[in-house]
């Protein structure tokens, strides 16, 4: 294959429990994207790690991160990678939605565009309302156009956290 056939995307990754050999979340996320490039992955860009809070039931705060990478999988072979490196980390497929794990790996955005499958939604329906997800976004890929809204990430994430005046 060529080096045209490449895909970029932009992927997100979380931990909010240690693991065993690598450690705090923080570093699961280091691990993570070592076992992604050990996988093939061209990791271009990584964010600064931030914390947030959690969705629904877990009380442990979240390391997050986005990370541009380059690969010639296209989305759904991606995922099921994806998925694996998840797996490595002891992430189950039958847990808890929204609870504690030790790794989170999300296909956030792709230079194709939209892809939409059974098990698949490119762009991420939910990364326009996530601040964990645009932030760290607005860091590395600032630029990328959202292929559904026409904004960039840049103009989502400011949407998302500017001041709104409070209402009487």
């Amino acid at each position: 294959m060529s080096e045209a056939s490449q895909h970029c995307y932009l992927i997100a990754l979380g931990s909010n429990m240690r693991h065993h050999s690598a450690g705090a979340p923080r570093l699961v996320i280091a691990a993570a994207l070592n076992a992604l490039a050990e996988q093939g992955l061209a990791v271009r860009a990584v964010s600064t790690v931030i914390e947030s809070a959690p969705l629904g039931p877990s009380a442990r705060r979240y390391a997050n991160v986005c990370a541009l990478v380059e690969t010639r999988h296209d989305p759904e072979e991606l995922l099921a990678l994806a998925k694996d490196v998840e797996r490595i980390f002891g992430r189950r497929s039958r847990g808890l939605r929204w609870g504690a794990r030790v790794l989170d790996i999300d296909l956030v955005l792709w230079g194709g565009g939209i892809w939409s499958s059974l098990d698949l939604t490119i762009p991420h329906p939910e990364f326009r309302s996530r601040g964990f997800v645009l932030g760290p976004a607005r860091e590395i890929a600032g630029d990328w156009r959202d292929p559904i809204s026409g904004l960039t990430v840049r103009q989502l994430d400011a949407r998302l956290t500017r001041s709104r005046p409070v209402t009487r």
